[in-house]
């Protein structure tokens, strides 16, 4: 069964140890767009260093690319922009 809400896959270095942070980022992101996705995976990657968010169609963070890890506000605006731009993030959303 086809819900057209996309699923969201964290992938992270296990080597790293960042199955931590995955999870964190599974949760925040859960309790923010319950019910705009379909559900978050956690991915184990025994290449050192990753720790990215994506879609089936879409990569929202590649820690190698950007440099850094996400800022939870910052990905949770660029998921938001994806699946439900006319979400309100309320705090998430005012300034700096």
């Amino acid at each position: 069964m086809d819900s057209g809400k996309i699923r969201i896959t964290i992938e992270y270095c296990t080597g790293c140890r960042w199955l931590t942070r995955a999870s964190w980022v599974a949760q925040e992101l859960l309790i923010t767009f319950e019910s705009d996705i379909e559900g978050v995976i956690l991915k184990p990657s025994l290449v050192s260093g990753t720790f990215k968010v994506s879609s089936d169609t879409e990569i929202f963070w590649d820690r190698k690319t950007e440099g850094v890890f996400p800022e939870l506000k910052v990905l949770k605006q660029v998921i938001r922009d994806s699946v439900s731009p006319e979400k309100d993030l309320g705090h998430s959303d005012s300034g700096q």
